[in-house]
């Protein structure tokens, strides 16, 4: 008989809740500011695909998704958190609209399927970051595909808004997942279980 330590993980409430989502908004931004453009594309590559991956494993679909409507109102109300430094509603009409809008079911979709895995391994992470971000794809590749027009139809808005990045956001997941994998925010005491 051996003796295993195990760590349960204890939900985020309260004001604990509140001030990480505030640090996970925070972090976004900070993210939103390392970014260059590829030539000919209107939509920036960021490290903000790897602060919403976090903010959803690490804090849940509720509170990361929280997260993000905390940054979000922050840039609308005049904060430069947006990428480039842009701030006010006018960002929500440019091509990124449809990304800045994606990234609360973004990090919903993460927080939602990472909390209903059986366990918390690092593959169970990188398939609820990957499902977040095919869901951040799909609102900004809609936008991008209204903000182009017409003239762009067919797989335009995709080669522009998705295709580019899937290699560099599969290792901004990757590396989220590696750092919440088996771990959380808050977690009780260590409990031993007896296993025959």
């Amino acid at each position: 008989m051996r003796v295993v330590s195990r760590v349960q993980p204890r939900p985020l409430t309260g004001r604990r809740a509140f001030a990480a989502s505030m640090i996970g908004a925070a972090f976004t931004a900070a993210c939103a500011h390392i970014s260059f453009y590829l030539p000919g594309n209107p939509v920036p590559v960021t490290m903000q695909v790897f602060a919403i991956v976090l903010c959803g494993l690490a804090l849940g679909s509720r509170w990361g998704a929280l997260a993000q409507m905390e940054y979000l109102a922050a840039g609308l109300l005049g904060a430069p958190v947006f990428a480039g430094f842009r701030c006010g509603p006018a960002a929500l009409l440019g091509p990124t609209g449809g990304y800045l809008v994606g990234f609360v079911a973004t990090a919903f979709v993460v927080g939602y399927v990472f909390e209903r895995a059986s366990s918390r391994t690092f593959a169970a992470a990188c398939l609820a970051g990957a499902m977040g971000v095919c869901a951040l794809y799909a609102f900004g590749v809609a936008w991008l595909s209204v903000w182009l027009g017409p003239g762009f139809a067919g797989f335009t808005p995709w080669l522009l808004g998705a295709a580019p990045f899937v290699a560099v956001d599969a290792v901004k997941v990757a590396v989220a997942a590696a750092l919440c994998a088996r771990r959380t925010v808050g977690c009780k005491d260590n409990q031993s279980v007896q296993v025959q």
